[in-house]
């Protein structure tokens, strides 16, 4: 179990050490959709996404013999950087394990932190089997990017500060991939805003985490064909518990909409996000009338993008 205490020490472990990244509104959005949007700006935090806060809290609950061995995991791009910065502040070793096509620009940055990095094909099956031959050779801690019970607390941090920030919300809307920040968002509304009902938000071409919703048990993910490459991940049977206890819904969203709300982003707010993190907007793009005077935050997750492979 994570309880409301733990997300607490999980924030004063974590957050000298973060950006207390900002809360932007936008006229533009508000005027659009008829509500009151309050975007969380992790595209601004350390590494360039929320990812920071649970492999920082992760690497610093090790015990000193495990920070002997190093760390491994497993990433498309943002948990590996953010796994490997956590590794370099506490000079110890990252293996990071990353799909052949991840965005080049992930990649160079997990190495310019200092890390190892090992490619594998792009399946979770690779990954594992890849991960697991690593840490064999090396006794490397895996630190998982989603499916830990120390990752989620520390993600877990972005909504409490959005909570206490900008009270109270009606809706709270993330993307959704392993599980990790849908499952922290939630658990932060539970002990902290319980009027606040939480919405995970997922590529339709990448969909596990609705249909596992929907039927109510696990549901592998199986060839994804996203844009969104943060959210090409299976959710895992942590982030699946308390997401069926405390999300109320999973959207969907095609790929037109996350690319279309991304360039809107930047467009109308000048700021710089990924793919994944488009995709809370892109699911209220495809149902525009829904948060109509509702008070709405938005978790941008990330914005590590390959400038020279932009969708649009």
């Amino acid at each position: 179990m994570i309880e409301g205490p733990d997300i607490k020490k999980a924030f004063l472990r974590i957050s000298s050490h973060l950006h207390h990244t900002p809360v932007y509104t936008s006229k533009y959005f508000d005027t659009k959709y008829g509500a009151s949007f309050f975007f969380k700006c992790e595209n601004f935090q350390k590494t360039g996404s929320f990812k920071a806060r649970g492999a920082l809290n992760s690497v610093w609950q090790l015990s000193s013999e495990e920070k002997q061995r190093g760390v491994a995991t497993h990433s498309s791009g943002n948990h590996g950087q953010a796994l490997a910065w956590a590794a370099r502040q506490s000079l110890i070793k990252a293996y990071i394990i990353m799909p052949d096509n991840a965005p080049w620009v992930k990649v160079e940055a997990v190495r310019s932190y200092g890390a190892e990095v090992i490619f594998c094909e792009s399946n979770l099956k690779a990954r594992e089997e890849k991960l697991e031959e690593v840490s064999a050779k090396t006794g490397a801690v895996y630190i998982p990017p989603y499916n830990y019970y120390h990752t989620i607390e520390g993600q877990a941090t972005a909504a409490l500060e959005l909570l206490h920030e900008v009270p109270p919300l009606d809706y709270l809307l993330t993307p959704v991939g392993g599980g990790g920040l849908l499952s922290g968002s939630a658990l932060s509304t539970h002990y902290f805003s319980t009027l606040t009902k939480v919405i995970g938000c997922e590529p339709a071409d990448a969909d596990d985490a609705w249909q596992s919703f929907h039927q109510k048990k696990l549901v592998e993910q199986v060839a994804p064909r996203t844009i969104a490459d943060g959210l090409r991940t299976s959710l895992g049977d942590i982030t699946f518990g308390f997401i069926i206890q405390h999300v109320h819904d999973i959207w969907r969203a095609s790929e037109d909409a996350i690319i279309t709300s991304m360039k809107e982003v930047w467009e109308r707010m000048k700021l710089v996000i990924e793919p994944s993190a488009a995709l809370p907007l892109a699911c209220i793009r495809e149902n525009p009338s829904f948060f109509k005077g509702q008070r709405v935050g938005i978790i941008l997750s990330g914005g590590n993008v390959d400038l020279g492979e932009l969708p649009f």
